[in-house]
């Protein structure tokens, strides 16, 4: 079973990679991560790459449950 590197208060979710080069199969599992911990926000961060990638992502499907 896969597991999102980091989770933040359960608000943010943070997948690190070191590759060269993001694809959008690494998109696709940062996406899915924030899918299954019914997560808004995450990010996506690429330490392999000439220069450091930041994505920022948002669970679209996201819903707020009322406290």
């Amino acid at each position: 079973m896969r597991r999102v590197d980091f989770l933040g208060e359960n608000r943010i979710s943070v997948e690190l990679k070191a590759i060269t080069e993001l694809e959008d199969v690494h998109l696709a599992q940062a996406i899915n991560y924030l899918e299954a911990y019914k997560i808004k926000t995450g990010l996506l961060i690429n330490f392999g790459a000439k220069s450091l990638q930041v994505r920022r992502l948002l669970n679209r499907g996201y819903r707020q449950t009322k406290l």
